[in-house]
């Protein structure tokens, strides 16, 4: 936290990874939402205070504040409906939240209110069933007829713009830290608002207006942006002068922390890139039959039951990101697999009720952090082929700042607006679909089927193999397998040493 603590932001908000365990949703409410105020919106959101044995609201339910051009916004953070929290939170559905007092108060206010900012872990799209937003969204429209009401969401994991009316539109820039989303809205004058800023900043007069019979006076613009430094310089106009003190000094905090944490070890040469749904899910170069099943085949084991045939069970979702070809690091590691889910197991399963349980997990409810695994870009927030730049790299001075001229893979995006919202242009990933589960089998007799199994499952999962299992299976019989400390962060990294030590010296990475 000290590291993001020294960027500026407006506004802030929560998600649901911050939920799941009691210990972090118990940090954001001490720490996090101290050090930020009332920027911190948690407008649904709230943990049990241990002081006051109530549950109250992480952050602030909402922000009324003026920009330093004049405009006032009035803002809440709203979290999409999640039900997988721990009993320290409390995640309060939308169509409640938009019924209580305070939220009523805060939309009939008599305070001047230029434009609404709803911001959340949430998908903008309308369509979409995870979506809350429309239903703040309707509440205010019914109050506020044609003030303006722009959304930043998330969640989804995808490049998406959507036009809610003539005065309302919603961004979603991505997953994880690979796109910078840009909006920008015109219209506000002294007339209409409290703006007292230049007309057409830049110079530029945005023409486009959020539908085609509009009749508002907003105009805007979109754009998803490669997140990587010849991005940001090309678009500031500025080569020499790029770095700034700050910034050379949160770089080289960064590169501190990973040197101090060994994040740059090398533990392998991974011999081919491995995607998670570029290919189909039974071809070698996935990353499921290429790394993952191999991998716990070959490490996912207790010595005192080596001998009894065993299936283990995962969730695609648990894996985050692709495995390129090239050093497979201690970073990569956490990249690919960041949660710590426990091998839980129980023994001695009669085969024929274990074969069923994959089927029967694919056809039910999915365990979600997140919605399942969705495409992946390969404009990574930090390329995983190249190390922390020295403050002699960072000094170094550079020449003009061109475009990417080499189309490569990555998004191709289309939304409300069309096909040209990608700055940069990519020749699209192709997308497989994948399960939400998958299985692998190991110590298994030639050419037959055991009469009985250990069956090993991610603990995230266990409430839904029991389910699956059937009668007779309770959590008593539910045990770790390995111990319960050995999690799926344990298993890459052994498996490297143990299978990619070719070339680790000289380790070619992927073109």
């Amino acid at each position: 936290m000290p590291i993001f603590s020294e960027v500026e932001y407006d506004l802030l908000t929560i998600g649901n990874h911050e939920l799941y365990v009691t210990e972090v949703a118990k940090q954001m409410f001490n720490e996090y939402a101290k050090k930020w105020g009332d920027r911190y919106l948690t407008s649904n959101v709230k943990v049990y205070n241990d002081a006051t044995k109530q549950y109250e609201h992480v952050g602030a339910t909402h922000r009324y504040f003026i920009t330093k051009q004049g405009i006032r916004i009035m803002a809440f953070g709203v979290l999409f409906d999640f039900t997988g929290n721990s009993n320290a939170s409390q995640v309060i559905k939308a169509k409640d939240m938009v019924k209580e007092t305070w939220f009523q108060d805060a939309i009939h206010t008599d305070k001047p209110v230029d434009l609404f900012v709803l911001l959340g872990h949430n998908p903008v799209r309308q369509t979409d069933y995870a979506n809350t937003f429309t239903t703040v969204w309707n509440e205010i429209r019914a109050v506020h007829k044609n003030t303006p009401i722009t959304i930043f969401g998330g969640h989804s994991h995808i490049r998406d713009f959507a036009v809610y009316d003539q005065a309302s539109v919603g961004i979603e820039a991505g997953r994880y830290c690979e796109t910078l989303g840009w909006v920008s809205q015109s219209g506000f004058s002294k007339c209409n608002s409290g703006y007292h800023g230049a007309k057409k900043p830049d110079g530029k007069k945005l023409t486009r207006k959020a539908t085609d019979n509009s009749t508002a006076p907003w105009a805007y613009s979109r754009r998803y942006l490669d997140w990587n430094r010849n991005t940001f310089m090309y678009h500031t106009s500025s080569n020499k002068n790029f770095d700034s003190q700050t910034g050379l000094e949160i770089t080289q905090e960064i590169t501190t922390a990973r040197k101090d944490m060994n994040l740059g070890e090398v533990y392998g040469c991974a011999p081919e890139t491995y995607c998670i749904s570029c290919v189909p899910f039974d071809d070698p170069k996935n990353i499921f039959p290429g790394v993952i099943k191999p991998a716990v085949n070959a490490i996912v084991l207790n010595e005192a039951r080596k001998d009894k045939a065993r299936m283990i069970i995962g969730n695609t979702g648990a894996i985050r990101f692709d495995l390129y070809k090239g050093p497979f690091t201690y970073d990569d590691n956490f990249v690919v697999s960041p949660f710590r889910d426990v091998f839980r197991y129980i023994p001695d399963v009669p085969f024929d009720k274990a074969s069923q349980v994959l089927a029967k997990l694919n056809k039910g409810t999915v365990a979600k952090r997140e919605f399942a695994s969705m495409p992946i870009a390969r404009d990574d927030c930090v390329d995983p082929l190249i190390g922390a730049l020295t403050l002699r790299d960072m000094h170094q001075e550079r020449g003009i700042v061109r475009r990417q001229e080499t189309i490569t893979p990555g998004y191709a995006t289309t939304d409300d607006w069309g096909t040209d919202g990608d700055d940069t242009e990519h020749t699209g990933i192709p997308n497989y679909s994948i399960p939400s589960y998958w299985e692998s089998r190991a110590g298994f007799p030639t050419g037959s089927d055991p009469e009985k199994v250990d069956l090993i499952f991610f603990d995230f999962i266990e409430k839904y193999v029991l389910q699956d299992l059937g009668s007779g299976f309770t959590s008593d019989m539910v045990s770790c397998y390995i111990n319960c400390t050995f999690t799926s962060q344990d298993f890459m990294l052994p498996y490297a040493k143990l299978m990619w030590q070719d070339n680790i010296d000289n380790c070619p990475i992927s073109a």
